[in-house]
């Protein structure tokens, strides 16, 4: 595994933005990023597939293009609820927490539980992602008139509370507007 993660960060290094990466290192709490675009992480993602125990691996690594791959490969099946909340634990970006929900925490098992949990606590990342999951959820599902209710409530809610930081309020808006009105 350690040679895994080894011919990884060769690729990334390989495939760096200089530009990139100073932008997000004078911006955002990366321990390590090199400035790879999206689509160069999804195409590496394709190459190793899903695997639990890499993902696992990447994830550890604190380094923002390993973090996103980690999200791509894990295997949704292989993540629980007690998962989630380890990764939630250690998300500290915006970018990584809707890069998460969209890869990864859309699909497993426990998705709008875990949604309605991080949307109901005090923490913006948490709320962001959490509403993340449920803009996701909802393009492809519907949720049940309970869930759709509470979540009407949470939003106005968010949307009403002047200490709802920009990110949260934003989200919560597009979907008190968009998803949820075609679902009433």
């Amino acid at each position: 595994m350690n040679n895994t993660i080894l011919d990884i960060k060769k690729d990334l290094r390989a495939a760096m933005n200089g530009v990139a990466s100073a932008a997000m290192r004078s911006t955002a709490d990366y321990r390590v990023n090199f400035g790879v675009e999206l689509p160069r992480l999804q195409s590496m993602a394709q190459e190793y597939g899903k695997n639990h125990e890499l993902a696992q691996s990447l994830w550890k690594e604190s380094v923002r293009e390993c973090r996103i791959l980690a999200t791509m490969i894990q295997p949704a099946e292989q993540f629980d609820s007690d998962f989630a909340d380890l990764w939630m634990d250690s998300i500290h970006t915006l970018e990584i927490a809707q890069i998460a929900a969209l890869h990864l925490f859309q699909h497993i098992n426990c998705a709008a539980d875990k949604a309605f949990q991080w949307i109901a606590s005090d923490d913006e990342i948490r709320q962001v992602t959490g509403l993340s999951i449920l803009c996701h959820l909802l393009r492809r599902t519907s949720l049940n008139p309970r869930c759709i209710n509470e979540l009407t409530d949470q939003l106005h809610a968010l949307t009403d509370d002047d200490n709802t930081p920009m990110s949260v309020r934003r989200l919560a808006t597009n979907l008190l507007q968009g998803q949820l009105s075609h679902d009433a």
